[in-house]
């Protein structure tokens, strides 16, 4: 009896530490670069500021993905002349947005205008598990359509993305707001 009381004793005592949890592999540690952007130098239809620490990778039909390594993520950006078709494409990008309400804890809308640059546009925020937690687009609406997204290369897990979602909206806030159409 003497011998389970000491065992039963030094268990209680050995698992007083403290408790560690191992972190789970879907998390990020993530470190932001500082802002700074440089001009998009492609020939495009479209000139903006790209962020410093994001590298370009060039895609056919004037499309660009825009990739953070060190985020895991990327915005990636599409481009469509119009041609009678501007309602169909504003339609496919609100629709491609609503997609995502099956995961989305809530959608926020945000109307964007420059005047002088003839860009006018919106920026959706999609709060949630979703494959996209930012989506934007952009037009002239008489020759130009640009749509651009965020993706991460992981599982959506919001909490843990949300850091590196509102420091890349900023970047994409200023693409929208440096977007120059080529003509």
């Amino acid at each position: 009896m003497r011998k389970t009381l000491l065992l039963l004793v030094a268990l209680i005592m050995i698992s007083c530490g403290e408790e560690t949890t191992p972190k789970p592999k879907a998390y990020l540690s993530l470190e932001y670069p500082e802002l700074g952007y440089n001009r998009l130098n492609m020939d495009k239809p479209y000139r903006f500021d790209v962020a410093k620490s994001a590298t370009i990778k060039d895609l056919p039909k004037n499309w660009l993905k825009i990739q953070y390594p060190k985020l895991k993520a990327s915005v990636d950006i599409t481009y469509r002349p119009i041609d009678n078709n501007l309602k169909e494409l504003l339609v496919e990008a609100e629709k491609l947005v609503l997609e995502h309400t099956v995961k989305a804890d809530h959608i926020s809308w945000r109307d964007f205008s420059n005047k002088e640059n003839k860009v006018y546009g919106k920026m959706c925020e999609i709060a949630g598990n979703a494959a996209s937690q930012i989506q934007f687009h952009v037009t002239d609406s008489t020759k130009h359509f640009m749509k651009g997204s965020l993706f991460f290369y992981i599982k959506p897990n919001y909490d843990s993305i949300l850091p590196a979602v509102e420091h890349i909206k900023k970047d994409m806030v200023r693409m929208m707001e440096s977007l120059q159409w080529e003509n």
